[in-house]
């Protein structure tokens, strides 16, 4: 008999949520549209060539959509209720509605300038960068090989997530398809009645695969928890309370320029806490992993690839901020700053590091 060649182990799914997380960080950092029009490219040409064909891999489009919808909306908000920023480039002036003494500072209609409609623009676009920087991950990992990999303290947490993410990929999966039937069948497909039409089989579908969880669930033993000690309880509140504190508490130093000296040490002490947290935690929910996945080389360095993106743009907001920050009052064409490009294009790396996807429905297993 031939022996059959063993297909290469996909990546963690961790290392995918930690890439894509950090490109989000990174575009958190800049509101240079370039800047983040090459994020989004990079998040997309990775997608396109790594993701698997399976349900959740076709959320990118939905995300893409949900930022695009963002996007506008921001605008339309700087168009209808008006802008803080200053402007003498007057594009338009609407109607405005007077308002009592109360609103002061808000007003409905009047100018539009081109610097308000800028500066919604790079603020929207900045939001919406993001959003697809987390469809991207949606999309690349798998996320039953996720919940595996969570901590047994994070498991039913975990279980919810995994849940809610699994079901809107599997509810427009179901849409296109009745979709498809009716139009086989001649029978309208869009509209109020054919949007009846199709929301009952697939709001019927959504309640059959929930009970069919829920029994799963329940023949598995979830739920069920060991015994220990009140004191090993008390301990793992207070490290994961204390450590969650620690990392906003950082996190909202990180995102602010006078927080930037704290910042770093109270996230990184936050982050051990609560790690400890979850490891002590974990004694509460005994479970065993079938084949559980390993972080390889090319793991880490999808991982660490986004890692590189994201501390690029934070050495760059420190060495040369107004090249990250465009500004719009007054008007100035923005420059694609080269080092922090060539540091997104970085971004790249898990394209050429991940394996071809498969034909198959599933991924060849770690």
């Amino acid at each position: 008999m031939p022996r059959r060649s063993v297909p290469p182990a996909s990546p963690h799914p961790g290392a995918w949520w930690l890439w894509s997380l950090c490109l989000g960080v990174a575009a958190t950092r800049t509101t240079n549209p370039l800047l983040l029009g090459l994020l989004i490219a990079v998040s997309a040409y990775v997608v396109a060539t790594c993701r698997r064909p399976s349900p959740w891999s076709r959320s990118y489009t939905a995300f893409v959509k949900l930022a695009l919808a963002v996007l506008l909306i921001r605008l339309v908000f700087a168009v209808a209720l008006g802008s803080p920023i200053p402007g003498t480039h007057v594009l338009v002036t609407l109607p405005e509605l007077p308002l009592p003494d109360w609103a002061q500072g808000i007003r409905l209609g009047g100018r539009v300038t081109a610097e308000s409609l800028v500066f919604a623009l790079y603020d929207g676009l900045k939001l919406a960068t993001l959003l697809i920087c987390v469809g991207a991950a949606n999309a690349l990992a798998n996320p039953h090989r996720l919940l595996k990999s969570l901590p047994g303290a994070l498991y039913e947490l975990g279980v919810a997530v995994v849940v809610a993410l699994t079901f809107a990929p599997h509810l427009i999966a179901d849409v296109q398809r009745l979709r498809a039937a009716r139009r086989l069948r001649s029978r309208p497909d869009s509209g109020m009645r054919g949007l009846l039409q199709v929301g009952l089989p697939v709001l019927e579908g959504a309640l059959e695969r929930s009970v069919a969880l829920a029994a799963a669930m329940d023949a598995r033993g979830y739920g069920r928890t060991a015994e220990v000690p009140p004191a090993v309880r008390r301990t793992t509140t207070a490290l994961t309370l204390g450590g969650l504190l620690g990392v906003c508490a950082g996190t909202y130093g990180l995102l602010t320029a006078e927080g930037g000296t704290y910042g770093v040490p109270v996230l990184l002490a936050g982050l051990a806490a609560a790690l400890a947290g979850l490891r002590l935690g974990g004694r509460r929910t005994p479970r065993t992993r079938y084949r559980p996945d390993r972080w390889t080389t090319r793991s880490l360095l999808i991982a660490g690839s986004g890692a590189a993106v994201a501390t690029a743009m934070f050495l760059a907001g420190a060495t040369d901020p107004a090249a990250l920050h465009p500004g719009a009052v007054p008007l100035v064409a923005p420059a694609l700053p080269l080092w922090p490009a060539a540091a997104v294009l970085l971004g790249l790396l898990p394209a050429f590091l991940a394996p071809a996807p498969t034909s198959a429905f599933e991924e060849p297993s770690s």
